[in-house]
C-alpha cells in the first residue's frame, strides 16, 4: 500500500480489503466493467470465428477480464491472466491496465521488462496469425515484410506505452513521497530546534536569575551585616560612651540609607526590562552597584565591578566594625581581566561577611597572591571569640547561599574553590582563579 493510500485510510477512515479510498474502489470497478464488456464482444467474435460454443468462450473471458479488479493487490497475476487470454482478446484493457499498474509498483524492473516482453511478443504473434488467416488481406498484394511489421507495431503499442507511463507515475510518486518525507523531517527538525531554543531560553533565564541573586546577595549582605554589627556595638556602649554610640548610630543610618538606595536602584533595573531577562546594560548596572556596596572609592574596573585594589578598603570596613583582620598581599599586582578581579573581590567580601555572621570576635586573615596567569585568595578565621569583641553580641541570619554563590562564580571562570573548617576550629575559604585574558592570548 502506497503512502497516499495510507494517508487516505487515516484521513477518511475507509478501508475495504486492500482499498483505502472510495475513489479507488470506483475506478477499479469501472475498469473491470469496461474489460468485461470488451471480453464479451471479443469472445462472441472469437467463438464465431472458431465455431466454439459462445458460452464456453464468453464466460471464461469475462471472468478473466474481471480479474483486473485485483490489479492493486496482485498486479503480476493480472498481467499473467491477460497473457493467457491473448489468443481471444489481444491488446485488451486488462493487458494495458495490468502492465501500467505493475510498472507503478515497487516490482523489480527485470520482472516488469520480462512480462512486458511476453505480452508484446504474444500480441505480435496473435495479430500476425490473424492477418495471415484474414482472406481479405491475403487476396491483396502486399510486401512480405508488411504483416510482421504491422504485428510488431501492435505488440510494441500494447506493451511499451503502459510501461513507460507506469514508470513515470512510479518515479513521480517516489519524488512526492521523498519531498513529503523531507517536509516532515524539516518540520520535526524545526520542532526540535524550537524545543531546544526554549530549553536554552529557560536555562538562560535560570542562569540570569542566579546571577542576579548572587549580585544582590553580594551587594546588600555585606553592608547590612556591618549595620547589624554596628547596632550590636551601639547597644553595648550606649550607656558607657554616649559619643561613640552617637557615631555608631550615625554610621548605621548612613549605611541603611545607602542600602535602601541600592535596593531601589536594583529593583528599577530589574523592572526596566518589563518582565524580560535583564540585558547587558542591567548586568553592567548591577556590577556598578556591587562596587558601591563594598564601599570602594577607587577607580572601577572596565565593567564597573570591584577590583582587587579595593580589598584594602573592604578590610578597613571590617576593622571599623570591630573585627581584627590581617591582610597580606604576595606578588606584584597584575592587570587581570575584569571578571577575574571582580570574582576575587567578591570571594573575599563574602568570606568576611560570613566571619561577621558566624564567628563574631574571631581574628581573620586575608591573603591575596598574584601569580603568573592566576590569582589566589584565602580568607581564614580563628574560632569565635578569639579576637576583639566589638560586635560580638550581633546575631546575623544566614540564608546558606554565600558559599554556593562563591563556588558558582569561581567555577564559571574555570577556577578551583575550597571551603571548610580548619583543624583549629576556624573556617577557611580558598579560591584560585585563572586569568582569562592570559588564557585567551595563549590560545
Amino acid at each position: 500500500m502506497n503512502v497516499q493510500g495510507a494517508e487516505g485510510a487515516v484521513a477518511g477512515g475507509f478501508r475495504l480489503w486492500w482499498w483505502t479510498r472510495r475513489r479507488s474502489v470506483a475506478v477499479d470497478v469501472g475498469i473491470a466493467l469496461v474489460a468485461v464488456g470488451e471480453a464479451l464482444a471479443r469472445g462472441l467474435s472469437f467463438a464465431a470465428m472458431t465455431g466454439l460454443p459462445a458460452v464456453l468462450v464468453v464466460l471464461p473471458l469475462a471472468l478473466a477480464s474481471a480479474s483486473v479488479v485485483l490489479r492493486r493487490r496482485y498486479p503480476v497475476a493480472v498481467v499473467l491472466v491477460s497473457i493467457s487470454i491473448l489468443p481471444a482478446c489481444p491488446g485488451t484493457t486488462i493487458a494495458l491496465v495490468g502492465l501500467y499498474t505493475l510498472a507503478t509498483t515497487d516490482a523489480p524492473r527485470r520482472v516488469i521488462a520480462m512480462l512486458a516482453t511476453m505480452l508484446g511478443t504474444g500480441t505480435s504473434v496473435v495479430f500476425y496469425l490473424l492477418m495471415d488467416q484474414d482472406q481479405g488481406l491475403r487476396a491483396q498484394e502486399m510486401p512480405v515484410w508488411f504483416p510482421p511489421l504491422v504485428a510488431g507495431i501492435f505488440g510494441v503499442v500494447s506493451a511499451v506505452p503502459p510501461v513507460l507511463l507506469g514508470l513515470y507515475v512510479r518515479a513521480r510518486r517516489r519524488l512526492v513521497e521523498s519531498l513529503r518525507d523531507r517536509a516532515f523531517g524539516l518540520e520535526r527538525e524545526l520542532a526540535l530546534l524550537a524545543e531546544r531554543a526554549e530549553e536554552r531560553a529557560v536555562w538562560a533565564r535560570e542562569q540570569e536569575r542566579r546571577r542576579i541573586a548572587r549580585e544582590m546577595h553580594d551587594v546588600v549582605a555585606h553592608r547590612v551585616s556591618l549595620m547589624v554589627v554596628h547596632a550590636a556595638a551601639l547597644q553595648a556602649v550606649a550607656v558607657k560612651d554616649p559619643e561613640k554610640a552617637a557615631r555608631n548610630a550615625s554610621l548605621i543610618g548612613d549605611m541603611g540609607r545607602q542600602a535602601l538606595t541600592e535596593l531601589r536602584t536594583m529593583l528599577g533595573v530589574l523592572r526596566s526590562g518589563s518582565g524580560a531577562t535583564p540585558t547587558a546594560e542591567a548586568s553592567s548596572r548591577l556590577a556598578e552597584l556591587a562596587a558601591v556596596a563594598g564601599g570602594e572609592r577607587g577607580e572601577p574596573a572596565e565593567d564597573g565591578g570591584p577590583v582587587l585594589g579595593e580589598v584594602t578598603a573592604l578590610v578597613d570596613q571590617s576593622r571599623a566594625a570591630g573585627m581584627t583582620v590581617d591582610l597580606a598581599v604576595e606578588g606584584e599586582p597584575r592587570g587581570y581581566a575584569a571578571q577575574v578581579e571582580s570574582t576575587a573581590y567578591r570571594v573575599i567580601q563574602e568570606a568576611l561577611t560570613n566571619v561577621h555572621k558566624h564567628a563574631a570576635g574571631a581574628v581573620a586573615r586575608v591573603r591575596v597572591a598574584h601569580r603568573e596567569g592566576e590569582v589566589a585568595v584565602l580568607v581564614q578565621n580563628d574560632p569565635p571569640g578569639g579576637g576583639a569583641a566589638g560586635g560580638g553580641g550581633a546575631r546575623l541570619p544566614s540564608g546558606g547561599n554565600g558559599l554556593v554563590g562563591m563556588r558558582e562564580r569561581v567555577v564559571a571562570l574555570g577556577g578551583g574553590f575550597v571551603s571548610g573548617p580548619t583543624d583549629g576550629g576556624g573556617f577557611r575559604v580558598s579560591a584560585v582563579i585563572p586569568d582569562r585574558s592570559v588564557a585567551a592570548a595563549g590560545g
